[in-house]
């Protein structure tokens, strides 16, 4: 009884830290990403006051965090659309690709950290965060833009590709051998081919089962076959989060946009449990060594997603302004990348990832939405002159 109370006592404190957190963050005018992983960091090993009993049961949140960030991701989209975009926004998603994976791996090799370290540095300064970019483009009234449906796209070729890559790195990180990793990324590799056939050929079918007039059995539906299929999905070595973003892709229309409402608030509060869970995983006392090297790979990241996002505007015929919009849209990092270094630091793929992806990720999830906030008004006086 005494060790459940304690339980409470820091889950409840932990909770209600990250709403005050959060209030700050609103009244700045910032994403409360940065502030919850200070949080965790205040809280994990070497912190301020670490946590007693409910590390457990917030990693548990955690999982489910990212769970549900993927599948109300998932549900923005459709078979359908993805498919659409992946042909028409190819290229322009592989030169988003090479310019922004090669700097994870190249700092990684040039720091002497090895093949592993280096694919899975790859993929931290490769994907943008979707949460993030979604929340700019909102705020600052770009939705209706013409390069957003761009931004947008490269979004989604970035999840595809995540759902290659995450099987990839899974296997490495285990250390499977060269046929038993080629096996369990063919399996990958099938399962997603599967789930994105079931999706465009029988999304109907799956829609007229999970459908409810009653919201609390259409959250109950949702959240229930998303958890299945992402356990199914972990069972054949595909990414638990990739599982559930198939579940996301497969509902559409009305019964998606309810869905995401209903599933809002969960997913924001647990999202929030895994951020401040990657927090108590990183020692604070190692960031510093390592916060100069993280601000520079920023500096290098802001550059080439300012490349792609031009590069993909321009291939669209947006103006100038649309660029620069474009390219700063992209800046944020979050959520898959926390995820990445948070799978290569389990693993052990070396002490000093786990500081650098926190501060990195740091960086550019504050900068991002800053960054869009100031340069607007001379994005506005581009756009007048021309």
């Amino acid at each position: 009884m005494h060790e459940t109370a304690i339980l409470f006592l820091e889950f409840g404190a932990v909770v209600l830290g990250l709403g005050i957190l959060g209030a700050l963050a609103l009244r700045v005018g910032i994403s409360p990403i940065p502030l919850y992983l200070i949080a965790g960091l205040a809280f994990g090993t070497g912190g301020i006051l670490p946590l007693a009993t409910s590390e457990e049961f917030i990693s548990v949140g955690a999982e489910l965090g990212v769970i549900l960030l993927l599948l109300t991701l998932g549900l923005e989209y459709n078979a359908d659309e993805l498919v659409t975009s992946l042909k028409g926004n190819a290229r322009a998603g592989v030169v988003d690709v090479v310019l922004n994976a090669l700097p994870g791996a190249a700092f990684a090799l040039l720091l002497g950290w090895g093949p592993v370290a280096a694919l899975a540095m790859a993929g931290v300064t490769y994907a943008t965060s979707s949460g993030i970019t979604a929340k700019v483009l909102s705020d600052l009234g770009w939705i209706g833009n013409r390069e957003t449906p761009v931004v947008l796209s490269l979004l989604v070729f970035e999840d595809l590709t995540m759902a290659i890559y995450l099987p990839v790195l899974t296997a490495v990180l285990a250390g499977l051998s060269l046929v038993g990793g080629a096996i369990t990324v063919a399996i990958a590799l099938a399962t997603v081919s599967v789930v994105l056939v079931v999706a465009l050929r029988f999304g109907r079918l799956i829609q007229a089962f999970v459908a409810s007039p009653n919201s609390e059995v259409l959250l109950l539906k949702v959240v229930g076959l998303a958890l299945l299929v992402a356990g199914i999905a972990q069972q054949l070595q595909v990414s638990a989060a990739v599982g559930a973003f198939l579940v996301g892709i497969a509902l559409s229309g009305k019964l998606a946009e309810d869905a995401q409402a209903l599933l809002a608030p969960l997913r924001d509060l647990f999202a929030a449990v895994f951020f401040v869970f990657f927090g108590l995983q990183t020692d604070p006392a190692k960031i510093g060594p390592v916060a100069g090297l993280a601000a520079l790979l920023a500096v290098v990241s802001m550059i080439t997603k300012l490349l792609s996002g031009a590069y993909a505007a321009r291939r669209a015929g947006i103006a100038r302004a649309g660029w620069a919009r474009a390219g700063i849209a992209l800046i944020p990092r979050g959520e898959f990348n926390i995820v990445i270094a948070g799978l290569a630091v389990a693993s052990g793929a070396h002490p000093d990832l786990g500081p650098v992806a926190a501060a990195y990720v740091l960086i550019l999830a504050a900068f991002g939405p800053l960054a869009a906030r100031l340069v607007q008004p001379f994005i506005t006086a581009i756009a007048k002159r021309a």
